[in-house]
């Protein structure tokens, strides 16, 4: 009797086991990079007030959360290539370093063409994309930085240094030389900017490029099979439902911050249009899809201390979400067969101080809860609610702060830099914990929770693929 007991539990763990392994046919993962949690916090009362929430908090409101580690192989603060690569490999490995095993030193390039030696210098680690290709799934990677840029070249590439982007251009053009075999048949979806990476240094019909190879792999790509667009109309125009190959490049090199898109009329899709249409691509397949979705220039307004810019983005990347989100539901109404990530790369020293009131304008200066005046500093000067721990505006004398938007000497002005502690030419990354928030395919999100490790996410998506 007893070891029938022990069978029969045994049959139902790896029943439940087996269940919860199989459930994501499709898994979109979202990256803020940089999205540290202040971030979040800030962005949240931006546009919601205190009392909102981002679609990335709520989702379907079912939402699982976790506090991820970022640190990297040899550094307590990571920068966005091993930290990426954690989340698509599983492994720790050094700062620079793009989807390499542990042991991959960074070396620098010359320009952006690679030093890194033919062998000897670690191996090639698969990536949760190429895993996805090899499985029959379609597959996509989808920024508003340089396609060949950290986070979205820790997806489909793999080189001992990250600034390496000529090459990291080439293991994306399927059948040209460097190209990664682990594609296959290449990746399905590739949109963002980065179009200088990708063309030679003399003129070609479709431009002018930073190659030193002479190779136009804009042409290649058509050539290959490739729908593409370089302006948002011309991707609008595209029918992502018919179509089999999607390419874009839609700036020479990182695409525009979203305030300066919107408000100048410049001729880029949104993030969330390119989500869209990546989603209509991939969603042909009836095997599934991985969708890999960057809101990259979050992490450049923070480098630049321009509150207002990571504000605007970090709302961006967060109606890409919500753009997903409905159009999965339209497709997977339960989200059976549909898990959903968003997390960051790693943290930045933005901080929000001061006893402010609740309701003022996260961008302005710091007024009592008590009475709404200005709160001063010992010099008798006021400060703002968001402030960074270093970076390039540390004034030598501080001044009374306006919150006016006439010129950028004003705190709610569009180029605002908010001042910093430390006196760096950029603000560096934080070491802190980030947040990840999932939802869908039954079991597979409740997994994520608690504080655990980057290098577990990738685990966490694997098991729920069933790979």
């Amino acid at each position: 009797m007893k070891k029938l007991l022990i069978a029969a539990v045994l049959a139902s763990a790896c029943s439940q086991a087996a269940f919860a392994a199989g459930e994501a046919k499709n898994v979109i993962f979202f990256l803020g990079d940089g999205m540290g949690p202040t971030t979040v916090t800030a962005a949240r009362i931006y546009k919601y007030k205190e009392e909102g929430e981002l679609n990335m908090e709520k989702l379907d409101g079912k939402t699982r959360t976790a506090r991820i580690k970022t640190y990297s192989n040899d550094a307590q603060t990571t920068d966005s290539a091993p930290s990426m690569a954690a989340y698509m490999t599983g492994v720790k490995m050094n700062n620079e370093v793009l989807s390499m095993s542990a042991d991959t030193k960074a070396i620098k390039p010359t320009g952006a063409d690679s030093n890194c030696p033919a062998t000897g210098n670690g191996v090639p680690v698969d990536t949760i994309l190429e895993l996805a290709k090899a499985k029959g799934k379609s597959v996509g990677a989808v920024t508003t930085t340089r396609v060949t840029h950290a986070t979205p070249a820790a997806t489909f590439s793999h080189i001992c240094h990250r600034d390496a982007e000529n090459n990291i251009a080439a293991q994306a053009v399927v059948g040209g030389a460097g190209y990664n075999q682990k594609l296959g048949t290449g990746l399905d979806v590739l949109l963002g900017g980065g179009r200088d990476n990708f063309l030679p240094a003399v003129a070609t019909a479709n431009g002018k490029g930073k190659r030193t190879d002479g190779r136009d792999l804009i042409a290649e790509m058509k050539t290959a099979g490739y729908a593409y667009a370089n302006t948002g109309t011309s991707l609008a125009a595209i029918d992502g439902k018919t179509t089999a190959k999607l390419f874009g490049l839609f700036n020479a090199s990182h695409m525009e911050y979203e305030l300066d898109r919107v408000k100048k009329n410049i001729d880029e899709p949104s993030l969330a249009a390119m989500t869209l249409k990546a989603i209509d691509v991939l969603g042909q397949n009836s095997q599934g899809f991985f969708l890999m979705v960057e809101g990259g220039r979050i992490d450049h307004a923070l480098h630049g201390t321009n509150a207002k810019r990571v504000m605007e983005d970090t709302i961006a990347f967060d109606d890409a979400i919500k753009a997903a989100l409905d159009e999965m539901k339209k497709r997977d109404p339960d989200l059976k067969n549909t898990l959903i990530v968003v997390t960051a790369d790693h943290d930045h020293t933005m901080t929000f101080n001061g006893y402010g009131k609740r309701g003022s304008n996260i961008l302005g200066t710091v007024k009592s809860y008590k009475d709404g005046k200005e709160l001063l500093d010992v010099d008798g000067k006021n400060y703002t609610t968001l402030v960074f721990g270093n970076g390039p505006n540390r004034p030598a004398v501080r001044s009374t702060l306006v919150e006016g938007s006439a010129d950028s000497t004003q705190v709610l002005h569009d180029d605002y830099l908010q001042e910093t502690a430390i006196k760096l030419s950029s603000e560096t990354h934080g070491g802190g914990d980030v947040m990840l928030f999932a939802t869908g395919a039954g079991a597979a999100a409740k997994t994520f929770k608690g504080t655990i490790d980057n290098t577990k996410v990738f685990n966490l998506i694997n098991t729920a693929f069933g790979f």
